[in-house]
């Protein structure tokens, strides 16, 4: 046992601290969380300004041409694997842009955009037709309503799901190393190659993933309950 641990420490030490090795992961996962961050905050306005489109409609009932088009991008990025859309936007689409991080961010941000619309557009249909018609009696229009009564008790609705997509996000990152760029896993396999032992660079990057999500689980879990002891009061 104690000869077993003796050579697990030297692992370790290999794959975390000769060389400093250990600033690869820091770099890594900072390269992680900023691409995940900044692609969650464009898909959150993607999203957003796609399921209003999604619900618009004319005075007859039907779709609007912006309808449409909300429904032509869902179908398109949900129906397509997010390793093949970053490769597009890398390859094909940003072509002369030689910053990673920037195509990263506008892949994922347009990749969640689709999957935020839906909840967004969920959470703004669990919202009761009453408020709607209680808005419009007051004399709001259509858009008033909208803005000042029916979004603000959507958000309750959203962001628990919100939430959940951003850990999704996060782990789908993973893949940006097609664009030459060196996240947590990425890092990982660099090392891995350098040591020649793949089990314990992985296995410490795969732990710091499983650390920074159950953080931002149990952030989620606790702001689920404040927003049900709010709905009870």
């Amino acid at each position: 046992m104690q000869a077993w641990l003796l050579k697990v420490s030297e692992r370790f030490e290999v794959a975390f601290i000769t060389g400093e090795r250990w600033k690869l992961y820091f770099n890594g996962l900072g390269v992680t969380l900023e691409v995940a961050f900044f692609a969650a905050v464009l898909g959150l306005l993607i999203g957003t300004v796609v399921a209003l489109m999604k619900l618009s409609t004319r005075r007859d009932g039907k779709k609007t041409l912006l309808a449409v088009i909300a429904n032509a991008y869902i179908d398109v990025i949900r129906g397509t694997p997010s390793v093949l859309q970053l490769l597009i936007m890398w390859f094909i689409i940003m072509k002369s842009c030689k910053n990673g991080v920037l195509v990263a961010i506008l892949s994922f941000g347009i990749n969640s955009g689709a999957y935020v619309a839906e909840i967004v557009r969920a959470g703004i249909l669990a919202v009761d037709k009453g408020q709607t018609e209680a808005g419009r009696s007051l004399g709001l229009s259509k858009s008033q309503t909208m803005v000042y009564i029916v979004i603000p008790q959507a958000i309750k609705n959203v962001l628990p799901p919100i939430g959940n997509e951003f850990i999704v996000l996060l782990k789908e990152t993973a893949i940006v190393g097609y664009v030459s760029l060196t996240d947590l896993t990425r890092a990982a396999s660099q090392i891995s190659s350098r040591t020649y032992d793949a089990f314990m660079p992985l296995i410490g990057a795969a732990v710091i993933y499983f650390v920074i999500i159950k953080i931002l689980t149990v952030l989620m879990d606790l702001l689920e309950r404040r927003l049900r002891k709010s709905d009870n009061r």
